[in-house]
């Protein structure tokens, strides 16, 4: 979509959709790409589930398998810091998808021991020096004021890791759930000539808003094919009265949709989930047991811990939101609802 408007294009880190040549970054848009064409885990050295040997890759070729994973972060930030320098006058994308703090957690020795948080706290010192590093270029070549930064993740805290995870602060449970813990998540964009200083956005959104939001700034095409993702700019830029674009965001689980929200309002229908029951330690994971919830109600504005169910006392909210929902499942199915003798959908189990 940018390489179409003169756009040079890296990725550098986990891509995570295989190593297959069709499915490499560079069938997809991207000009340069090293890192790793899975999640950091799937190795030989799995505590639990054993994988083939990882490649470390560069465009279409495997430099290594198994490579020293303390050594990522680094490599990764000089790859990034060197293709700011490379394409300083043309427009480019860069997009940094670094390993840690996903387990199995490394550090370089110049991090390592010092934090006062172990080995967690020396991983996120090193990614803090990695942005700096990353911003620093962009300033010693006078493109920090005209570019936009992006700064997320990709899920919760994977808490059944315990001294190597993180922690969702308030917010219930973690990765793997559709609780607030799981699918909230940090995200600080800085642009300084578009968007104010010190201003914070109370209005959900979605990474798959970045691409059709990105396309108008760039002026490019969007594809031909229907995407999920809306224009987000007037949140990103505060504008006043700025709203969520989407009527709702859906929250699946494979292919089951376990949860929907529309502004304040998270409505969760019935379903399983693991809870951890005794978390891990040191790289080793903990030990978790299913839970389930009916169909519950919350205000996230007054409760986002999703403590309090209210859906008794906002019904015509429960009914809003249960059509929200089924225009979803006509579009994307859901895996948890089948057909009775009858012809109508009944909720199914897992």
């Amino acid at each position: 979509m940018l390489k179409a408007r003169g756009y040079v294009c890296a990725n550098y880190g986990k891509w995570h959709l295989g190593h297959h040549p069709k499915f490499l970054p560079t069938r997809h848009g991207f000009d340069d790409y090293f890192g790793l064409p899975y999640s950091n885990d799937m190795w030989p050295s799995h505590p639990t589930d054993p994988f083939p040997d990882l490649p470390l890759m560069e465009k279409e070729k495997v430099l290594a398998t198994n490579p020293d994973q303390s050594k990522l972060t680094t490599w990764y930030t000089e790859r990034a810091v060197d293709f700011i320098e490379r394409n300083k006058d043309r427009p480019f994308l860069l997009y940094m998808a670094h390993a840690m703090p996903h387990v199995p957690l490394h550090v370089s020795d110049k991090f390592k021991g010092k934090s006062k948080r172990g080995l967690y706290g020396d991983v996120i010192m090193e990614l803090d020096w990695s942005v700096g590093e990353i911003l620093a270029a962009l300033k010693t070549h006078s493109l920090d004021e005209q570019t936009l930064v992006v700064f997320t993740s990709d899920n919760g805290p994977w808490l059944s890791y315990g001294n190597h995870a993180g922690s969702a602060g308030p917010l219930r449970e973690g990765k793997a759930t559709s609780w607030e813990g799981g699918v909230r998540l940090p995200c600080i964009m800085r642009w300084p000539t578009h968007i104010p200083a010190g201003t914070v956005c109370r209005e959900p959104a979605m990474t798959i808003d970045l691409l059709p939001t990105i396309a108008k700034l760039a002026g490019a095409e969007l594809p031909s094919h229907k995407i999920d993702g809306l224009d987000i700019w007037p949140l990103m830029a505060n504008e006043r009265g700025a709203k969520c674009p989407h009527d709702a965001l859906y929250f699946y689980w494979a292919k089951e949709l376990q949860a929907v929200r529309s502004g304040r309002w998270k409505l969760h229908f019935p379903h399983s989930y693991s809870t951890i029951t005794a978390a891990g330690n040191n790289g080793k994971p903990g030990t978790a047991s299913n839970a389930a919830t009916p169909l519950v109600l919350y205000d996230l504005e007054e409760d986002g811990g999703e403590t309090t169910n209210v859906a008794d006392m906002h019904s015509e909210v429960v009914k809003r939101l249960k059509e929200l929902a089924d225009k979803a499942r006509e579009d994307l199915g859901d895996s948890a609802l089948h057909l009775d003798g009858s012809g109508v959908r009944r909720p199914g189990r897992k």
